[in-house]
């Protein structure tokens, strides 16, 4: 309910909720929506999984320049996670992982 009502840390929540299927049926474009959600309030968490999911393609098309516009946002606010991928993403390969 507060994730509809647009408190992010509920969105973000509902959206790891939906990415490992955690009491729902997981769902990558739901675990994605509310992600997006989060991430545009701000949210670096959701900003980053953001970026693990368009660099991934877990919900959304794979998109690279996406990835690092995400992890671009969440690095700025200091998730150091986020900094590296954009790192390894430029400089190399990357593993996928993430929340």
């Amino acid at each position: 309910k507060a994730a509809a009502q647009g408190n992010a840390d509920a969105q973000f929540n509902l959206g790891v909720d939906y990415r490992h299927g955690q009491g729902v049926p997981q769902d990558y474009a739901k675990a994605n929506y509310w992600y997006q959600k989060a991430a545009a309030q701000g949210f670096a968490d959701a900003q980053n999984n953001l970026g693990n999911d368009y660099y991934n393609g877990w919900g959304v098309p794979q998109d690279t320049m996406r990835a690092i516009y995400w992890w671009h946002k969440a690095a700025a606010q200091g998730i150091q996670l986020a900094a590296h991928n954009i790192q390894i993403v430029e400089h190399g390969t990357m593993s996928g992982n993430g929340n």
